[in-house]
């Protein structure tokens, strides 16, 4: 019984201090320029061309898409390849954290491919809104003023649908983090603030679709702590790639 608890403590003392193999690296810097890739892109769509178009009033709403239909759509288009990028990195932060713990590592991909699908969906709700301000023959039958509410109506489902998407994106983010913070392939400070942040992320939605008020008072700004971690964390990967875990990191799991 004894010998047998030896090997089990050896196989594990193995595990944990188990080399980084070259395709964990590769995946870190694929990683880490994602990270980059799907921030820029997502700052363009929603602060450069998606907020300053879309107002309370829904006539200059659907004026201001018109006007500026293409960089709408490029906006959706944007939003399309920034979830496909996610994808490839929820893949490649798998790769990279299964040797630490495979089942948590895939909890945290789940919790992400939950968030994938709802924004890839949400994404149909833009190109709704863009098809009911068309100039479709069978649209003509019913009135400007309510096509140009319904599309009003449709832009506010594709900002709740992103709401919904962040609250798994802040869980999965939170189990990938802690992860992280096991493996000590990483600062432990860019960890913590990835747990801290995802979660403040999904909790804080949470409240915002509860309490609209919130969203009416501080906007974005809870938000701002997640943006951090990525950015960190992707310009981390990126140019340092995974660090080997000292002895006292590997004590600390």
């Amino acid at each position: 019984m004894m010998n047998a608890d030896i090997t089990t403590h050896s196989a594990r003392d193995e595990t944990a201090f188990a080399p980084i193999t070259p395709a964990q690296q590769t995946a870190a810097k694929v990683v880490g320029a994602l990270y980059l890739i799907q921030m820029a892109l997502a700052i363009f769509g929603e602060a450069v061309v998606r907020g300053p178009l879309i107002v309370r009033d829904a006539a200059q709403t659907a004026a201001n898409i018109r006007n500026s239909e293409i960089l709408f759509r490029l906006s959706l288009v944007g939003d399309l390849l920034i979830y496909s990028s996610l994808v490839v990195l929820i893949w490649g932060t798998y790769i990279i954290l299964k040797p630490i713990n495979k089942d948590v590592a895939l909890l945290a991909s789940f919790f992400r491919l939950v968030e994938q699908a709802i924004l890839s969906v949400t994404t149909f709700a833009g190109f709704i809104a863009l098809r009911l301000l068309g100039d479709a023959e069978y649209l003509r039958a019913i009135d400007s003023a309510q096509l140009q509410a319904l599309a009003r109506a449709f832009v506010g489902m594709y900002g709740i649908g992103l709401s919904i998407g962040f609250i798994f994106l802040g869980l999965g983010s939170a189990v990938f983090s802690y992860v992280w913070l096991k493996s000590g392939y990483i600062p432990r400070a860019i960890a913590h603030l990835g747990i801290f942040a995802s979660l403040l992320l999904s909790v804080m939605t949470m409240v915002t679709l509860m309490f609209p008020v919130v969203w009416e008072r501080i906007g974005m700004a809870y938000m701002m702590p997640m943006g951090l971690f990525e950015v960190s964390l992707g310009f981390w990967l990126l140019i340092k790639g995974l660090r080997t875990p000292s002895a006292s990191t590997q004590h600390a799991r």
